[in-house]
């Protein structure tokens, strides 16, 4: 369930847009240099968003280095790094472990299970390191599991599940902000849910695999495009007022780009995918009534 918390880099400020795309670097670097080449693979802009609202709440300075990218290797990027990155380096592995177990289960993917093996001691170190965020995870793959083998119908509940163990992660410390950075994460999780869900309808429905949005009954058409923009701006809503009541200044401005912005890239994507789609389907349509 990754790739849906990014910035919106068109509307982003280009001081900004650099000092995320640093901290991106950095959390790239940390993955290399604590799990190897493989932990790169996992890179992801979900986490660097982490990073960015621990080190604005927290006020972290940063470490800047200078290193070479294979993928850009004329011109030497910048990293920064602080104590958020490593905290997210190791979240991003502990997630990304379970998503490819959870491959595995559903489809037998060999490859995601061999990808996990390779990742197993790095998990039990991170594991020990974090046990209350290990402990989250764990039983929210258990909850999973279950929910979607009974065909829970409850949306709000299965959706709240993945906001826990998200809130969970959100609140990295046990301290005056955890309880509203849980908050924050927990319906920034159900967002992801919920987005997730709504991309792999058409594809959910073909494999005859669950999805809380398939048993929807509407009265009419365009109900549930309705049904499903509201619920998505109600979480992203609520997690606006959690960032907002967090007293941070220090990047204020691309976690705002990224609440009320950014987030939304990947439901504008589906949109265009639809329309795309429905176009074509009514040129078919007119050829044949020719």
């Amino acid at each position: 369930m990754f790739g849906y918390i990014n910035i919106n880099r068109g509307e982003l400020a280009k001081d900004a847009a650099k000092a995320y795309q640093a901290y991106y670097c950095g959390l790239c670097q940390e993955l290399k240099k604590s799990f190897g080449t493989k932990g790169q693979m996992l890179l992801n802009y979900d986490m660097t968003f982490l990073i960015v609202l621990l080190t604005g709440l927290y006020e972290f300075g940063h470490n800047q280095t200078e290193f070479t990218c294979p993928l850009h290797p004329t011109k030497k990027q910048t990293a920064w790094e602080n104590q958020a990155t490593g905290y997210a380096a190791d979240m991003n592995v502990m997630l990304a472990y379970h998503n490819m177990e959870d491959d595995w289960r559903d489809g037998r993917a060999y490859t995601k299970k061999a990808f996990a093996r390779a990742f197993s001691k790095d998990y039990g170190r991170i594991r020990e390191r974090y046990p209350r965020q290990a402990a989250a995870v764990e039983s929210y793959m258990q909850q999973l599991m279950a929910a979607e083998e009974a065909q829970e119908a409850n949306i709000d509940r299965i959706a709240g599940l993945t906001g826990e163990m998200t809130g969970e992660i959100f609140a990295w410390k046990q301290d005056e902000w955890s309880e509203e950075l849980h908050c924050l994460g927990f319906y920034m999780g159900k967002f992801i849910y919920l987005m997730d869900a709504y991309e792999d309808l058409e594809k959910d429905k073909k494999r005859q695999a669950y999805n809380p949005f398939a048993g929807m009954v509407c009265e009419q058409e365009g109900d549930f495009e309705t049904f499903v923009k509201l619920l998505l701006t109600s979480m992203m809503s609520e997690c606006a007022k959690s960032f907002e009541r967090l007293p941070i200044l220090l990047h204020a401005d691309i976690l705002r780009n990224v609440l009320y912005s950014g987030v939304w890239s990947k439901y504008e994507y589906i949109q265009l995918k639809k329309k795309k789609l429905e176009k074509k389907k009514k040129g078919k349509q007119n050829v044949k009534s020719l």
